[in-house]
């Protein structure tokens, strides 16, 4: 069993190759004595072995056969590609040895977290931001299941297709792991970052926050609350708070869009108290993985602060300073953004 699926704190940052870079760090910042919710990896090698034992890597391989030459595939046509991909697998039933484990992993995380509510997300071998799909508030055994199977699928999105044909990569390429996570009840979340991405200074820390759960600010689909911080005093130098007018909560089964009361849309959605906190894990996050890094968090409305502060994801920050671009370049990225 543990060939295949592993608890977070089995894991550090080594073992990128092994469940994918998303768990593996999460693994290593539970060793680190960070606060990162409960859940499990499961296994790249158990994707793989998914789609050999149900005959989906042959039928897969036939069904991307006659597009060896990428550079004449119409965007139609790789609809099509991944539309007939994702189905055959969403569609092909899991073993039920396969089934049975991740059954058994969620029961546990479900005993060991006091809840059956967790997100299912996706963790491939290289970052790929908003790449593949996550599920939030998923709940349980036949959801988590299908759950997994939606997240291996989205290895084959248009726009994950696209990706790989921009960069000259096989179309088979990005085998992915998953993390199946203890869900956190987000009173507030957003992303932190130990550089700033536009002009690369690395003095200042800047925060994004808003009411809900995170997507309400990766998604970048609503107005945030945005902070910049001196890293090394953690004193605040900038606020900006937004008109949060829509914020992602929870449902009874997944998650939805939901308007924020208008006495709260003005209102920042972190304390000072809770700012500086999350700038200080940052911190913390940029020393023990040596460079600058771009996290997720979120707090917990039903736990008392600062225990309820939860970290949900690092990786290595990108700064994206303006560059001139060749035509081609620019024509790959316009049909890398048709996706999006």
């Amino acid at each position: 069993m543990g060939a295949w699926i592993f608890w977070f704190e089995e894991l550090d940052s080594k073992d990128n190759e092994l469940v994918g870079k998303k768990c593996a760090n999460l693994g290593a910042m539970r060793r680190m004595g960070l606060p990162v919710p409960e859940g499990f990896a499961i296994s790249i090698g158990l994707y793989r072995e998914f789609l050999k034992g149900t005959g989906l890597a042959d039928e897969i391989g036939k069904l991307v056969g006659p597009f060896g030459d990428l550079s004449t595939v119409k965007v139609s046509l790789l609809d099509e590609l991944s539309a007939k991909i994702r189905r055959a697998i969403e569609q092909r039933e899991m073993p039920r040895w396969m089934r049975e484990i991740i059954i058994a992993h969620y029961n546990r995380l479900c005993e060991r977290s006091g809840t059956e509510s967790v997100s299912v997300r996706s963790a491939g071998v290289e970052s790929r931001p908003g790449m593949f799909e996550t599920y939030l508030n998923v709940k349980g055994e036949d959801e988590v299941v299908e759950k997994v199977k939606k997240v291996w699928g989205s290895a084959f999105t248009s726009r994950a297709l696209a990706y790989r044909m921009k960069m000259g990569l096989p179309l088979l390429g990005d085998e992915l792991g998953v993390a199946v996570v203890r869900m956190v009840r987000a009173l507030c979340s957003g992303i932190g970052f130990t550089v700033d991405p536009i002009t690369g200074d690395t003095s200042k820390v800047i925060v994004e926050s808003n009411w809900g759960l995170g997507e309400g600010v990766v998604s970048g689909a609503e107005s945030v609350d945005r902070f910049v911080l001196q890293k090394e005093s953690l004193s605040i130098l900038e606020r900006s708070i937004g008109k949060k007018r829509k914020a992602v909560v929870p449902k009874q089964s997944g998650v939805a869009w939901e308007e924020v009361p208008e006495e709260r849309q003005g209102l920042p959605s972190l304390t000072d108290e809770q700012l500086v906190e999350v700038a200080r894990l940052a911190r913390k996050l940029e020393a023990s993985f040596g460079c600058p890094q771009d996290m997720e968090w979120a707090i917990d409305g039903q736990t008392p602060f600062p225990e309820g502060l939860f970290l949900l994801q690092t990786r290595n920050a990108k700064v994206c300073m303006r560059v001139t671009k060749s035509t081609t370049e620019r024509i790959a990225d316009m049909i890398t953004r048709r996706f999006a």
